[in-house]
């Protein structure tokens, strides 16, 4: 029996390639050994046999950033435990190949509260993260907000200007009629509990949330609990 040595050193006698490019191939997900894809450049291999993708191409392993339709009830801080391969959207068509790496160290990213459903962003990219945290006051967000009750005299200009949260009078927003129960707000820097206490100040009861944009990406028609990657040519 041949003794083990490491699978980057196996892939560079097999293509003909540096270690470094044999460490790309595998940590792009292009190598196999018996026909499971191993990613690990460091995974012991002996007789076991090694393949190379024909169609692997030697290019970094980028950060995954992902989009997920959060069930209500879910802490926002723990939506990271609900992006499984099993989860992953049929209608994902951004080109970005799975890999096992995807689901660690994923940061949750634009808060929304425990109650409310929708689009929310995790991601291991810096970029990413600086962007959606550091520029969050000035992205736009897109709800539709589901209520009972009766709308008070000029509801809605004061649902748009007038209002105030926790002391502090509210910037500008727009908000329109979806149908007779549904209000959809497109809002800026948005505080925990603020769209609740805004309907409640002029008389209506929250139904329910769902955030349906983060910027310039929405949630679609991508279904309750399911995923999807954000390729890089996609902007917030």
């Amino acid at each position: 029996m041949s003794e083990p040595v490491r699978l980057d050193k196996r892939v560079a006698e097999l293509a003909g390639c540096s270690r470094a490019q044999a460490q790309q191939y595998i940590e792009g997900g292009w190598v196999r050994v018996d026909g499971a894809v191993v990613e690990e450049p460091q995974a012991p291999v002996a007789a076991e046999r090694v393949e190379l993708d024909p169609d692997a191409r030697l290019e970094p392993a980028e950060p995954a950033t992902m989009v997920l339709n959060k069930p209500a009830g879910v802490d926002f801080k723990n939506a990271a435990a609900l992006v499984l391969a099993a989860a992953h959207a049929e209608g994902d068509a951004s080109g970005v190949r799975m890999l096992k790496r995807h689901f660690q160290r994923l940061t949750p990213l634009m808060p929304i509260d425990a109650e409310a459903s929708g689009i929310v962003v995790l991601s291991q990219d810096g970029r990413v993260w600086r962007r959606l945290t550091e520029d969050y006051a000035l992205i736009e967000q897109e709800f539709v907000v589901e209520v009972s009750g009766e709308l008070g005299p000029y509801g809605l200009k004061r649902l748009e200007h007038g209002l105030d949260y926790r002391g502090r009078p509210l910037a500008p927003c727009k908000v329109s009629w979806q149908n007779e129960t549904r209000l959809r707000f497109a809002i800026k820097n948005l505080q925990g509990g603020q769209l609740r206490h805004m309907c409640e100040q002029v008389g209506l009861s929250v139904v329910s949330i769902k955030r349906l944009r983060i910027g310039r990406i929405s949630l679609s028609k991508m279904p309750v609990g399911e995923w999807r990657y954000v390729p890089a040519s996609e902007r917030f």
